[in-house]
């Protein structure tokens, strides 16, 4: 049965907190877990997570804020699960950020931790959402809204990500899969195979790997093919749904290939990225990118960058196998995006452009402006419609065109419906100093010169233009979304989640992205308390000669703005 946990806001008259010394508590306070307590943990809605428990009377749940909260810090400070336990248990700053504020409160057993998880991932097996992730978007949405970010410019940018999958080569896989068959076997079927599968099952896969000579690479390949072939055939009326055989099916497809009643190993080009990586993670796949391998996962960010905000906050995360390409994850980011952040423009570099994104973009009313283009570069010795100024519809439909020269003419469609046309007056045109390079012609019947493009050829253009806009303005917001990129990885060294699964990979990093946010508002915080003395200190530096009661004004004023917020926190003010 589903119970909101609002004890926090009853606290204690005696305390471990109210024991501190009036300086510990103002540390403390200031401290990362008085920001999160304040900024996460009080503003999560439970109601969210009520869907993942029984509507009739029961056992009450664990408190689902504590619960959400402590996987976000897991992620966010690189805890293991053990580290997260004695920092629930023990670490009092851990306990103040969970609204705890006894050593020896009540708590549950870390296997309620675990059990939440699962029930995580089984809702998004089942519905396809998110539970974290809707509840990073309420968080965030509230914190924006407290400090009147402005979210109408937004950057975005990708990054490789591995689960925790060791690194292996094509016959390894293969021999993995194969000791992993008994495991689905009866003791019966066990002792059948015992004898096929004994040269694979001495050792691990890669000491198999050590022992074969690297001639004979084929020959093991035609082995393996022939015995999965073969199992695969037999154990399917008694094993077709396990787990395990499914995974065999899979590697054997991807792997194998029926010719002539032989099998026939594929080509190492012929491998798809989507291929298996490893039976302990069925969704990484492979990627090469800027001739480097990855095996894994992109996760992909989006944050506020509006030059007038005073601190900048992380609005989307998203995880997807790494061989989707960043439209992709654009696309299916943007509509919502526009509807909670009321988004008009996006900031992203040449990976991110594509017609389809450009028809997305005009559907949702906002402008996108890359820091580099996809193709090739365009030539300076020509002028290129990127030159010509293309005025379009809301709808990205092209109704005016300016050339260099000044010249504006109106935009029509072609004969044929598929392209548009702008005609330019000959006169002007003949004079142009672009005649020469001026991708507009003359026509064979008609004295005017033309111009002809298509929808996407137009779209290019201008994102070309803006692009050069905002480089000669000497205004990249774009770039800084890298250290963003950065500070979400930093608690994973060399980029490797410990965990497996997309689910469990999008957890980890949204609760790294909550804990960036954490530490951009309370890093905004010190900033304002340290603005405010430095206020006090000029005010009373001016007034040396006002007299010893104005001093001692100052003095209370200045107490109350480092304590004010402590107070709050510890009455329920």
């Amino acid at each position: 049965m589903f119970k909101e946990n609002n004890q926090h806001l009853q606290p204690y008259l005696i305390s471990n907190i109210n024991d501190l010394p009036e300086k510990q508590k103002s540390l403390l306070e200031k401290s990362w877990s008085g920001t999160f307590y304040k900024e996460v943990f009080c503003r999560i809605d439970e109601q969210i997570f009520s869907v993942l428990y029984v509507d009739f009377p029961s056992r009450p749940n664990a408190p689902v804020n504590e619960l959400t909260c402590l996987e976000i810090m897991k992620a966010g400070q690189g805890w293991t699960d053990e580290e997260m336990w004695h920092h629930y248990l023990f670490d009092l700053q851990t306990r103040y950020a969970l609204g705890l504020e006894q050593i020896g409160e009540a708590h549950f057993d870390l296997r309620t931790l675990y059990n939440f998880r699962e029930r995580l991932s089984r809702y998004m097996q089942e519905t396809g959402n998110n539970l974290l992730d809707q509840a990073f978007a309420q968080v965030t949405d509230e914190q924006i809204e407290a400090y009147q970010i402005k979210t109408g410019r937004q950057r975005m940018d990708s990054t490789q990500v591995a689960s925790n999958i060791r690194q292996m080569g094509r016959i390894q896989l293969l021999v993995t899969v194969l000791q992993r068959i008994p495991r689905m076997l009866t003791e019966e079927d066990q002792v059948h195979y015992a004898e096929d599968l004994a040269p694979y099952l001495k050792g691990h896969a890669g000491q198999y790997v050590y022992r074969m000579k690297r001639e004979e690479t084929d020959e093991h390949l035609q082995q393996i093919g022939k015995l999965m072939q073969r199992l695969l055939i037999e154990l399917k009326p008694a094993y077709e749904e396990d787990p395990i055989y499914q995974v065999l099916e899979r590697v054997f497809g991807e792997h194998f290939q029926i010719e002539a009643d032989d099998i026939r190993s594929k080509p190492n080009q012929q491998l798809s990225a989507s291929s298996l990586q490893s039976p302990d993670d069925l969704e990484a796949t492979y990627r090469n990118k800027r001739g480097q391998g990855y095996q894994g996962y992109t996760a992909n960010l989006t944050e506020t960058c509006d030059p007038e905000n005073a601190v900048q906050l992380i609005t989307k995360v998203q995880v997807a196998p790494n061989n989707v390409d960043d439209t992709q994850l654009l696309a299916e980011a943007l509509p919502e995006l526009k509807e909670r952040t009321n988004l008009d423009t996006l900031y992203t570099d040449g990976g991110y452009g594509s017609s389809e994104i450009d028809d997305a973009m005009a559907e949702n009313n906002v402008e996108q402006v890359q820091t580099a283009i996809r193709g090739r570069k365009p030539s300076s010795e020509k002028l290129h419609l990127s030159g010509f100024e293309i005025k379009q519809t809301e709808e990205g439909k092209p109704t005016q065109i300016t050339c260099p020269q000044g010249q504006k003419v109106k935009v029509q469609l072609s004969n044929r419906k598929k392209s548009f046309v702008a005609h330019f007056e000959k006169d002007d045109c003949q004079t142009c100093p672009y005649v020469s390079i001026c991708p507009a012609k003359p026509g064979k019947r008609d004295p005017n010169w033309h111009l002809r493009f298509t929808q996407a050829q137009a779209n290019v253009s201008q994102r070309h233009r803006r692009s050069k806009a905002r480089l000669k303005e000497g205004q990249n917001l774009r770039a800084a979304v890298e250290a963003t990129v950065r500070q979400v990885k930093h608690p994973f060294p060399a980029s490797k989640l410990p965990v497996r699964g997309q689910f469990r990979v999008t957890c980890m990093m949204i609760g790294s992205a909550v804990m960036s946010n954490i530490k951009r508002i309370q890093r905004y915080k010190a900033m304002k308390v340290t603005q405010n003395n430095e206020k006090c200190i000029e005010i009373e530096r001016k007034s040396t000669q006002s007299g010893p009661f104005l001093l001692f004004i100052l003095d209370a004023i200045r107490d109350t703005l480092t304590t004010f917020t402590f107070e709050n926190r510890v009455f329920g003010f």
